[in-house]
């Protein structure tokens, strides 16, 4: 990783950080309008979505099809949330599940950097700054890199970041008429929401391969957490896709609560997603860990 890259990892955490801490103040304040929350709440579900269902299930994973346009779509979506740009996120993810929780894995808990706390801040922030967009792309995404589209995507990564930064500002300008409206619109939907939304998705990479429980026989420490599955929007089943990795759906039990399923389901019904990959009960219980 250059030091450019670096630098520009740490802004990208400490940046959103600092937003928070003044959010936080202003909260304390009540400095803060239903507006501003719905905002929050809007482009959190925007962005969190164009992660897991379109970042991850279909680019990642290709647990369904859809339209061209509509992968690009949410490949912008997964942009704004500034987690990467989608070609350097779809190489790392791949390179995690061939070596995960093995020498290679991009930011298991329990290699490289120890184990514990160490390896829990590895896998959680630590990475960024380390191994983060650093998997080869011509080995583990050479499907990303011929389509044109995706390139270009990968490419306006930086303009999709002042976008994503703009909508919110703006959408708070349009609800208030004044520039205290967009600059809370900018400080809940933009900075405080990109925070959130990153250490939900880390969270899957450290306390999902730490803590937690698991049912199936994997040669990985991956675990679900159910109390992380409503904010990280199914994600946290994290063991269960490590399972069944081409699953569209990670909450494989009734109760399993994964919005991004429900999404793509919904997506099936409107005919704008198919050849939806679903795991049988019957393949599900000859993978289940002996007892």
């Amino acid at each position: 990783m250059t030091r450019a890259e670096r630098y520009v990892n740490v802004g990208a955490v400490v940046v959103p950080f600092l937003g928070f801490l003044l959010a936080l103040t202003l909260l304390w304040n009540q400095a803060v309008g239903t507006v501003d929350l719905a905002i929050l709440a809007a482009t959190y579900l925007a962005t969190g979505l164009g992660v897991t269902v379109g970042y991850h299930r279909l680019l990642t994973h290709r647990a369904f099809a859809t339209y061209r346009w509509l992968s690009y779509l949410l490949a912008v979506l997964g942009s704004m949330a500034v987690q990467g740009p989608v070609i350097d996120w779809v190489a790392d993810h791949r390179k995690h599940h061939a070596h995960a929780d093995e020498e290679g894995d991009p930011h298991s808990p329990h290699v490289g950097e120890g184990t514990g706390l160490r390896g829990l801040w590895h896998a959680h922030v630590g990475w960024l700054f380390s191994t983060q967009g650093q998997a080869a792309k011509r080995r583990h995404a050479p499907d990303l890199l011929e389509d044109r589209g995706m390139r270009a995507i990968n490419r306006w990564f930086g303009a999709l970041v002042l976008l994503t930064l703009a909508v919110p500002a703006g959408l708070g300008f349009v609800f208030s008429g004044t520039a205290a409206g967009a600059a809370r619109g900018l400080l809940w939907g933009g900075l405080v929401r990109v925070f959130f939304l990153h250490h939900v998705t880390w969270s899957i990479n450290s306390i999902c391969h730490f803590y937690g429980r698991r049912r199936f026989a994997t040669d990985d420490r991956s675990t679900n957490v159910a109390w992380l599955a409503p904010i990280t929007l199914g994600e946290a089943w994290h063991h269960n896709h490590h399972a069944f990795p081409r699953s569209a759906t990670h909450g494989l039990r009734w109760w399993e609560l994964d919005l991004s399923g429900l999404l793509i389901r919904a997506m099936k019904r409107l005919g704008l997603a198919w050849n939806v990959v679903r795991i049988a009960p019957e393949r599900q219980q000859t993978k289940l860990a002996a007892r």
